[in-house]
């Protein structure tokens, strides 16, 4: 992960080592975060205390090797109008708006991912995806699914809405489990997901309280661009009325949509229509670009919206 990009690039190369000099110690084994990238092995780097930071690094890696290309040294520069990012992602893009530095997203990644795996490791629990449900249909099951348990104080809800038809619901693991029965009685199609826990759900609480110390105390700056919140849908810079948010009041919302993103869905498929549909000018002609790691986003963005073009950057190529 990342390896293409370290190879072919200095500016790449130099967010791995800041990375690597940032984190030393704090790695599985004694490694360094680019080992982990490049090498795994897969069970380390698939632990969320580990692969929130190596997303991150990684993302932001490939970023700073395409400005590099380009002789741009912002994403203003490079001609950027928004950025948005499924979940961990949103950290990127406020980055790369320029909201906080490479070293600031990065400690706040660190302490996310480990603060969420504390949080998944105290109550058993998981996720579930679910194929061909809309909103309607996936809060059924969920309704259906806790009425048929004895445990009142299972949990299980919606935690992405990634694309129509692809919704994934987190919650306790015995809930989880009953879920997928229920779904199929309802005609959809479930997959049992392999994660550390259930994020985007009540049960990330914890993590929620240790992030937003951490946020409160980390320095901020209005974003340079428009940048698209998880929990909304919307941009960071607009209230929930509506209302224009500027200076300290839109510093102290961006915190409070990074915590609350903790415990509520992520509106992944929202935050790509409302791009599309409202700046067509801005994109007219342009390429969404979707930073590495992977070709995720571009495979849900086929289903959000066919006639969008993504171009992704997993490879230098």
């Amino acid at each position: 992960m990342g390896n293409g990009w370290a190879d072919a690039s200095p500016a790449a190369r130099a967010i791995f080592a800041r990375a690597d000099s940032l984190l030393a110690g704090r790695m599985p084994n004694a490694a360094s975060i680019s080992e982990l990238c490049f090498n795994g092995p897969a069970d380390a780097l698939n632990r969320t205390d580990v692969s929130q930071p190596a997303i991150y690094t990684t993302s932001v890696a490939c970023w700073h090797a395409l400005l590099e290309k380009w002789g741009a040294t912002t994403a203003l520069e490079a001609g950027v109008v928004a950025t948005a990012g499924l979940s961990l992602g949103e950290y990127t893009a406020l980055h790369l708006a320029g909201v906080f530095t490479f070293e600031h997203g990065l400690e706040l990644v660190a302490l996310r991912g480990r603060a969420m795996q504390d949080a998944a490791q105290s109550v058993p629990s998981g996720m579930i995806a679910l194929i061909g449900a809309d909103e309607a249909a996936a809060r059924a099951v969920c309704e259906k699914t806790l009425a048929s348990l004895a445990d009142l104080d299972a949990v299980l809800v919606p935690a992405n809405f990634n694309a129509p038809g692809q919704i994934v619901l987190s919650g306790s693991k015995d809930a989880v489990a009953r879920a997928e029965s229920v779904a199929t009685e309802q005609g959809l199609r479930a997959t049992l997901l392999q994660v550390a826990g259930a994020f985007h759900s009540p049960i990330m609480a914890p993590a929620r309280e240790r992030l937003l110390a951490a946020l409160n105390a980390t320095p901020m700056h209005a974003p340079a661009c428009t940048v698209v919140s998880n929990v909304t849908a919307r941009p960071h810079a607009v209230a929930a009325s509506g209302e224009p948010l500027e200076g300290e009041a839109l510093l102290a919302s961006i915190r409070a949509r990074l915590g609350e993103q903790l415990t509520s869905p992520v509106r992944w498929a929202e935050s790509c229509a409302w791009l599309i549909s409202a700046a067509p000018r801005a994109y007219a002609g342009s390429d969404l670009l979707e930073l590495a790691p992977g070709r995720t986003l571009a495979g849900l963005m086929r289903r959000i919206d066919k006639g969008a073009k993504v171009t992704s950057h997993d490879e230098p190529a």
